[in-house]
């Protein structure tokens, strides 16, 4: 028998809870974006202010590293926007994938500004300058609140969306730097030790890198199509060879189409015949319960038709080219 199917598997009903909690979830997004947004462009024009009023250095340089949040705010914003636009006969996934290039871009901004906090407190530990403490701490103490708060808009969306995670580790990082700036200008007073600003600044610095660096490969990771962090590959190719019937699974890819969304497409190697609806739907709903995974596509055939791209299996006379 040489014939074969392909089949997507979705449970229909299960999909429209799935897309309810996801439009949910969007709508809190988006809700977080606009406050976050909002109070750090305040945040930023005061801060600017009193650091020109101070004549400090250290409020103005802030205040910049600040703003640098807000656009990237926006940026994540315009992402998640771009994720959420219908499909069309051009673009079949959508816009998707915006979610994952602002995630990078995110990452990147974030790596930009520790870069420039680092240089600029190697600079002050080689000439300690004196700051306007009282100030100093009075604004960085409102930085740990306005950036603390925003930080938690997105802390529960950080746990299944990178562009949300993004933002989420951006905030937290200059509540941080905040914080740090803070504490460093108490003892500053208490201690006399000027050198103390620039040396907060490289441990906050080092600090922000550890968790910056792991939003910069996971994106990194997601653009090239690797299989997210949270699938485990080989336990999704044995829950597929374990359904009724399937002798073999070939081909099998699972990549991530968004931050929060995971495709997967796999041949099956059924010598008994094709599988019927039930089968696809049992299919389908065992990748979405165990791994989340929510665009599944099978490819059912009772022979080896195609080369398969990994390898697994010896390749038919007649070549497939992705």
């Amino acid at each position: 028998m040489d014939r074969h199917d392909v089949v997507h598997g979705h449970d229909h009903g299960h999909d429209h809870v799935h897309d309810h909690g996801h439009d949910h979830g969007a709508a809190n997004l988006d809700r977080a974006f606009a406050i976050g947004i909002a109070i750090n462009v305040a945040f930023v024009a005061v801060e600017s202010y009193y650091g020109w009023r101070a004549d400090s250095l250290a409020l103005l340089a802030d205040a910049g590293h600040n703003l640098g949040d807000v656009l990237g705010l926006v940026l994540a914003w315009a992402g998640a926007f771009a994720g959420r636009l219908a499909p069309d006969e051009r673009h079949t996934y959508g816009w998707k994938r915006a979610s994952i290039l602002a995630a990078f871009a995110n990452s990147l901004l974030l790596l930009v500004a520790i870069g420039s906090l680092a240089w600029a407190a190697i600079g002050r530990l080689a000439a300690p300058a004196p700051i306007a403490a009282g100030t100093v701490m009075a604004v960085a103490a409102a930085g740990i609140v306005i950036n603390g708060v925003t930080a938690l808009l997105f802390l529960r969306g950080s746990h299944h969306d990178l562009n949300a995670r993004g933002a989420f580790l951006h905030m937290a990082a200059d509540a941080a730097v905040s914080a740090g700036v803070v504490a460093a200008a108490a003892l500053t007073v208490w201690l006399g030790w000027a050198w103390l600003d620039p040396a907060a600044s490289l441990a906050i610095a080092f600090v922000i890198l550890l968790g910056t660096w792991g939003l910069f490969r996971d994106s990194l990771h997601l653009m090239f199509d690797g299989v997210p962090t949270s699938i485990d590959l080989e336990a999704v190719r044995a829950e597929l060879a374990a359904l009724p019937g399937v002798a073999a699974v070939t081909d099998l890819h699972v990549w991530a189409t968004g931050t929060t969304e995971v495709a997967l497409t796999a041949h099956l190697l059924m010598p008994g015949g094709p599988p019927d609806d039930a089968f696809l739907r049992g299919a389908a709903a065992r990748m979405r319960e165990r791994f989340a995974i929510g665009h599944v596509t099978l490819q059912a055939a009772t022979e080896t038709l195609m080369t398969p791209c990994d390898g697994a299996v010896a390749a038919a006379p007649a070549i497939h080219s992705h």
